[in-house]
C-alpha cells in the first residue's frame, strides 16, 4: 500500500476541512476507512486510490475497476443533528457526488437514480456504498465509485463514463469537487433538515414519469417514477396505484431491455 506524496515529502494542498490520503493501489478505499474508523480516526478523513484490487459495491457485489476511474471513500463522525435521520445520508452523498461530477454544469443528461446511482444519458456511471457502525461513538463510511475516462466492457450492458460529457475528469480534481460538495450538503442538512435535501435531490433526479423496475426481496414491480416520500422512500406509480419502496434494486428503462442499465461502475 504505497501512499503517494510530493517530492521532498511535501504534503499536497488539502481540500478545506478534509485530510486526503492518495494511494497508487489499495484493495478497497472503503476498507481503508473502516480500519481508520476502528482506530478512532476523526471526522474528515478521505482516501483516494488510483487502482483497487478488491473494490466493493452495494449488495455485496464485487465491482470491475477498468482503470482511470474514481475510487474515493470518506470517514464521517455524524454530530447529534446528523444522527437523527440516518437514512438521509444516501441522499446527501448522492447530491455531493452528482455536483462533484457535474463540476458546476447543469444538464438533463446527468441524473440521480434512487437512491444514489449517477446515470449519464440513462446509463450508469457511478454508485455509492454507505456503511455505518461504532455503537455509542458512531461513524459513517461513504464510498464513491465512478467511471471517469473509460467504462468496463460487460457483454449485454451499456455503461457511461464522465469523459463522454466533460474533459474535466482528472481524479484529484473530481475528488476536490466531491468533498467540497459533501461539506456543503452536510451544512444544508443541518440547517434545513431532510426537506431541503429532498428538494435538491428531486431537482437532480430522473424526471417524473421515468420507467422503473424494482426487483429485490422476492418483490418485482414495474412502474413510473413518482418522486420520493418525506422519509426518502421511492414512490412508484404502478398504473395509478402508488407503491412505496424502501429497498430493492432499481432498474431504469423498459423492462425488456433494463439489463442494459444494471452494469457495474467502479467500486470503493
Amino acid at each position: 500500500m504505497a501512499e503517494l506524496v510530493a517530492p521532498q515529502g511535501h504534503v499536497p494542498d488539502q481540500p478545506a476541512g478534509w485530510r486526503l490520503s492518495c494511494f497508487d493501489e489499495l484493495s478497497s478505499t472503503s476498507d481503508l476507512c473502516l480500519a481508520k474508523a476502528e482506530e478512532g480516526e476523526a471526522d474528515g478523513f478521505a482516501g483516494l486510490a488510483f487502482h483497487q484490487t478488491s473494490p466493493r459495491g452495494s449488495r455485496g457485489r464485487l465491482w470491475s475497476d477498468p482503470g482511470d476511474s474514481l475510487a474515493l471513500s470518506v470517514l464521517l463522525r455524524p454530530d447529534e443533528i446528523e444522527r437523527k435521520q440516518p437514512g438521509a445520508w444516501a441522499f446527501i452523498a448522492a447530491l455531493a457526488f452528482h455536483d462533484g461530477l457535474a463540476g458546476g454544469r447543469t444538464s438533463s443528461r446527468l441524473r440521480i437514480k434512487w437512491p444514489n446511482d449517477i446515470v449519464l444519458d440513462g446509463r450508469k456511471m457511478g454508485g455509492i456504498l454507505v456503511e455505518a457502525g461504532g455503537g455509542n461513538d458512531p461513524w459513517l463510511v461513504i464510498g464513491f465509485g465512478a467511471n471517469l475516462v473509460a467504462s468496463p466492457a460487460i457483454p449485454g450492458r451499456k455503461l457511461a463514463c464522465l469523459a463522454e460529457w466533460t474533459a474535466s475528469c482528472q481524479p484529484r480534481a473530481v475528488v476536490e469537487r466531491v468533498l467540497a460538495a459533501l461539506t456543503h450538503w452536510r451544512q444544508v442538512f443541518r440547517d434545513g433538515g431532510f426537506a431541503a435535501i429532498r428538494r435538491a435531490w428531486l431537482d437532480r433526479s430522473l424526471p417524473l414519469g421515468a420507467p422503473l423496475v424494482v426487483n429485490g426481496g422476492g418483490h418485482y414491480s414495474e412502474g413510473r417514477f413518482a418522486g420520493i416520500g418525506e422519509d426518502g422512500e421511492l414512490l412508484l406509480d404502478c398504473n395509478g396505484r402508488v407503491e412505496r419502496v424502501i429497498t430493492g434494486e432499481v432498474l431504469y428503462g423498459d423492462p425488456k431491455v433494463n439489463a442494459l442499465e444494471t452494469g457495474r461502475a467502479a467500486g470503493h
